[in-house]
């Protein structure tokens, strides 16, 4: 930047242009790189309504904001016109920036449910309008919206008061962050925990917040998860299911919508939608809420949890976590049956057809009789551990049953083994191990009369070993160069290939399958599942055979300690098929992963990157007299090896007991790290990643920053003619001392970021006019100034006068002209790595600021505000630096304390500020104070 100034080390710019290129491969790879949109739209059959229910004056005088709903359709919604409703009421959240009007999908399919069952039953679909407001980002309205909820249930209990079938209790749909008010309201001192029996949330962040960008969403996570695992034993009677939307979800992770541990077992399910029978898909963080088949299962799951009885959703636990698991874990391909019966009775004109082979195929078509196909098991006990069967016929009839001691071919009634099945998307497979039915002496599979219908039955004994082989995956470092590879030749239906060493979230890997077939007939698709143990996050893929398959392989959730199960890939196959598995590790998903769990802390890592520079500076102040370019001093003085060491040390300390306490006797707050850590979602490296990524993102952004403060001084020099700026030896005028109350007042009766917003403007427009006079400054002394023609004048005349000699006066004045351009470069340079600080305090704060102008008709003042403080202190600063220079600097007493002090805030902030953004703009702010005084003593 100017003459002062030289062009940084190419081979600088090189390495940090490869930097900010793996960061983009990152991003690239969340953002898309993930699987097609397998979902179908949901559509009305008639024009949506949505009639408005009168909330009582007090609340509606309190909360003028919000809204509530009633969901209809055509008739059903005239005749609810008059609000005598006699459904179950079902209460829908939207999230961050949600509308009330996503609970259609739901609405609309339960609607035609209950058209199926002639309204025997049916749900009454109400829906919250929180005014879209952006609760992700800003929490200062979380509990406002949570107590709104609370008047909204008593609301609609009351619309059912003294009806026949009356309820108690009404259940919860909570998108998004609408999933984390339905769980806040068990917090609230006021409120009966029995006003819910069921709550689902759909891609709700309940670990943690994806952006902590202020204390109040912070603390309310924590006293909302806190209660939740404290009080677990008093909400045993609540159900809970928390589905998340996989890898397709960039906004919300899945990770972070698995319930928190130690939550209540029993009552709380947390699943990934491509895991959910009949969905198999992941969706986005918006196409969660319409997915077709996603919305299928739920609202078959709220049918099944009716009681005949009360007509309500059943007041049993048991029977709620059966639905669930039901529909969202392993289906059976069965209609829901609370309590099916023991025994079967195996009547009818069938054929009895005993099999004594250990693999059987059979091809149904057009068939006029019913057989039975009898599987005697005392020949298989000793040579086999295991039965398979599967039979892709996917209708919900029974279809394998066990004979009890049968001496003969045939039996009056067995047990139905059909609950035993599990639906997959061609088929439905059952695997017995033969020792878990000492009692069975037969295995019988019905194949009804069909008439049009298709179909193929198999069967096979094997032995477990046999099927199941181990793959141990590659390492990290192997880039992709390196891989594993195992061969099936066998001729079974079923193989399970263990991944080995596959349990963190930072590894990822590329799985290719090839299928090789004997001779070219038609044949049935092939499943493949990625099966996770330890979470429902399992993936399904069907491939024809043969083909060329290739499946991503990652987790949203680590392997938990002393659990030492193995990730599976289960292989539906075709006998006669060879299936070659090659596995290698995906370098580009790695990157992946690490900007999926850890690009929230990014911010912290530029900001730190910066801070150190900006202390580079000031200490290159001290040593020579000038301010050093902001790319050259990046370069120079941010470097891992300052922050990182000592953040390991602390982070691997506090996995002692005797430092722990040490650090909680001084009252220090947790270090994130340790934190992360503790949640499976932290390695050794990724800080050292993050940090350098940090850097590369912070040297192209000073790049971008300088360049345009360029372009705007062109285009200013093009427009206006420059003025020379006015210097007063003042830095605190009457003029100055009034913006900065103006602006206090500002941050204090309306919103802090909208102050610092403004002081932020008028800084980049002063850095601007400086550039502008700084570029004038150098045309002028490159010839079009007074100063250069002086000195050219007196050089002319005292060549004639006297050739050998120059005059002092000449050199006085170019000297004179020469310092003040390299200090308008210093300060200038200065000046724009401080606005650089400011720009990321403004990015911090920017969703409070669009908050507050949303919410702006029902209120001038921001309230909680979460920088008001903070924006009063920068104002007050900012107006100070934007008109201070370096040399009021280089004299200070306490500059060497102020180079000195961005380290150990660069430290700070990594420290405590990966799950606290809100904290940065504290250490920058305080870092700028030293700066002010440094202008001052």
């Amino acid at each position: 930047m100017g003459r002062g100034g030289c062009r940084p080390p190419a081979l600088a710019a090189l390495f940090y242009g490869a930097l900010a290129a793996v960061a983009l491969l990152g991003v690239r790879d969340v953002l898309f790189l993930y699987e097609e949109n397998r979902c179908s739209m949901t559509y009305m059959y008639e024009y949506p309504e949505y009639l408005k229910i009168k909330l009582p004056k007090k609340t509606a005088r309190r909360y003028p904001a919000y809204e509530l709903y009633l969901y209809g359709e055509g008739n059903y919604a005239e005749e609810n016109k008059n609000l005598l409703l006699t459904g179950i009421p079902v209460l829908f959240l939207p999230g961050n920036a949600g509308s009330y009007k996503q609970v259609r999908s739901l609405g609309s399919i339960a609607l035609r449910k209950a058209e199926d069952v002639d309204f025997k039953y049916h749900f009454n679909f109400f829906s919250v309008n929180f005014n879209e407001e952006l609760v992700a980002l800003y929490g200062g309205s979380l509990q406002r919206q949570t107590k709104f909820v609370h008047e909204c249930i008593k609301v609609i209990l009351k619309l059912y008061r003294n009806r026949e079938f009356a309820p108690t209790s009404v259940a919860i749909v909570g998108h998004s962050m609408g999933g984390l008010v339905a769980r806040a309201l068990l917090t609230l001192k006021n409120f009966k925990p029995e006003l819910i029996n069921l709550l689902i949330t759909q891609a709700t962040p309940h670990v943690a917040p994806v952006m902590p960008l202020d204390r109040y969403l912070t603390d309310f996570y924590t006293a909302v998860n806190n209660h939740w695992i404290l009080k677990a034993q008093d909400l045993r009677n609540l159900t809970t299911l928390s589905v998340a939307g996989g890898f397709r979800d960039y906004q919300v992770r899945s990770g972070l919508a698995f319930l928190p541990r130690l939550s209540q077992h029993d009552s709380a399910l947390s699943v990934v939608s491509s895991a959910v029978p009949r969905v198999w898909a992941s969706t986005d963080h918006l196409s969660i809420v319409w997915c077709k088949e996603l919305i299928l299962a739920t609202i078959r799951a709220f049918f099944d949890l009716i009681d005949e009885n009360t007509r309500q959703i059943t007041e049993d636990p048991k029977k709620r976590m059966s639905v669930l698991n039901h529909h969202f874990v392993r289906h059976p391909a069965k209609i829901f049956e609370e309590n099916p019966e023991a025994f079967t009775g195996l009547t009818g004109a069938f054929i009895w057809i005993t099999v004594k082979a250990s693999k059987w195929t059979y091809s149904v078509y057009n068939d006029s009789d019913g057989k039975y196909f009898t599987f005697p098991l005392a020949s298989h006990r000793k040579s086999y551990s295991h039965v398979y069967c599967e039979n892709s016929m996917l209708d919900t009839s029974s279809w394998i049953y066990g004979c009890m001691n049968s001496n003969s071919s045939m039996c009056l009634e067995g047990t139905d083994l059909s609950w035993r099945a599990e639906l997959l998307p061609t088929t439905k497979v059952v695997i017995l191990k033969l020792q878990d039915y000492p009692s069975l002496s037969h295995i019988v599979i019905q194949v009804p009369p069909t008439v049009g219908n298709k179909y193929t039955l198999d069967c096979e004994f094997f032995k477990e070993d046999s099927r199941r082989v181990q793959l141990p995956v590659t390492h990290l470092f192997s880039f992709g160069l390196s891989s594993s590879k195992i061969t099936l030749n066998s001729t079974g239906l079923l193989y399970n290939v263990q991944l080995q060493h596959f349990n963190q979230i930072y590894q990822a890997f590329k799985i290719y399958i090839e299928s090789h077939c004997q001779s070219l007939k038609e044949r049935k698709p092939s499943v493949y599942r990625l099966h996770i143990p330890w979470s429902h996050e399992d993936s399904v893929v069907v491939a024809k055979v043969p083909s060329s398959t290739e499946i991503s392989a990652k987790l949203h959730i680590a392997q938990p300690q002393n659990d030492s199960r193995v990730p599976e890939l289960n292989i539906y196959s075709s006998s006669d098929c060879q299936y070659e598995v090659i596995l290698k590790t995906s370098l580009l998903q790695i990157l992946g992963q690490i900007i999926r769990f850890h690009a929230g802390a990014l911010p912290v890592y530029v900001v730190s990157n910066i801070l150190l520079t900006y202390g580079g500076q000031l200490s290159t102040l001290i040593s020579a007299g000038q301010c050093s370019d902001f790319s050259l001093e990046l370069v120079r003085t941010a470097k891992p090896y300052k922050v990182e060491p000592l953040l390991s040390i602390v982070v691997f300390l506090q996995g002692f007991n005797w430092f722990r306490e040490i650090w909680e006797s001084l009252s220090l707050p947790e270090v994130d790290a340790a934190v992360l850590s503790s949640q499976d979602a932290w390695f050794p490296l990724v800080s050292l990643i993050l940090f350098l990524l940090g850097t590369g993102i912070a040297y192209w952004n000073g790049v971008f920053f300088s360049t345009s403060l360029r372009l705007f001084s062109s285009l200013w020099l093009t427009l206006f003619r420059p003025t020379v700026l006015r210097k007063e030896n003042k830095l605190i005028t009457p003029r100055r001392f009034c913006v900065v109350v103006s602006l206090a007042l500002v941050s204090w009766t309306t919103c802090g970021a909208f102050a610092v917003f403004l002081i932020y403007l008028q800084y980049l427009f002063k850095v601007i006019k400086i550039h502008v006079n700084v570029r004038a400054e150098e045309n002028m002394f490159n010839g079009d100034s007074d100063c250069s023609k002086e000195t050219s004048q007196n050089s002319s005349i005292y060549t004639v006068k006297n050739q050998s000699s120059m005059d002092s006066t000449s050199k006085a004045t170019q000297s004179l002209c020469n310092s003040t351009i390299a200090e308008g470069i210093s300060s200038l340079k200065m000046h724009v790595t401080i606005l650089n600080l400011v720009t990321w305090i403004v990015l911090l704060n920017l969703p409070s600021l669009i908050y507050w102008l949303k919410n702006l008709r029902y209120s001038v003042r921001l309230d909680p505000d979460p920088c008001r403080s903070t924006a009063i202190i920068l104002v007050c600063i900012l107006e100070i630096l934007m008109n201070s220079s370096t040399s009021e600097v280089k004299s200070s007493k306490l500059l060497k304390i102020a180079a000195k002090v961005p380290l150990p805030l660069s430290v700070a902030m990594l420290a405590f500020g990966r799950m606290h953004l809100y904290k940065v703009p504290h250490f920058v702010t305080f870092s700028l104070l030293l700066h002010v005084l440094c202008c001052i003593v």
